[in-house]
């Protein structure tokens, strides 16, 4: 039986998940089971999650299946990058001085803030009265 061999690399966004497996192949990528093309639909977060493909030139030699899970699209899109790129990592560790030198390789460590008691949200006040 022949073994599978496949790059893993996890990414977290905001509240989003995406665990990447890398497979050799011909540049297909798949997220959660449907075609990349379908699950985004702007070509900001197309982009997104093609980057660190691109700048490896990596994009035509495997084939990527993301599953992701939580918070919104560009959430996701962000934490398939970041998943993307440690998956290369894995594959290549030449590869990491340069996603390194361009970020994908850095947690972007901004969450959602709570709202605070007392007040209209996180920051916002309610107005104040003098009189």
């Amino acid at each position: 039986m022949a073994t599978l061999v496949q790059y893993l690399g996890t990414g977290r966004r905001k509240s989003a998940v995406a665990r990447v497996f890398l497979r050799p192949g011909k540049g297909q990528i798949t997220v959660n089971h449907r075609p990349f093309e379908e699950y985004f639909p702007t070509e900001a977060t197309r982009t997104v999650v093609r980057q660190p493909l691109l700048a490896t030139e990596t994009a035509d030699k495997f084939d990527v299946m993301i599953l992701a899970d939580g918070g919104g699209l560009s959430g996701q899109a962000g934490a398939a990058r970041l998943g993307i790129a440690r998956a290369l990592v894995e594959f290549n560790a030449e590869l990491r001085a340069k996603l390194k030198e361009l970020g994908f390789l850095t947690r972007d460590p901004r969450k959602h803030e709570r709202k605070k008691y007392g007040q209209k949200g996180a920051r916002k006040r309610f107005q104040f009265s003098k009189r």
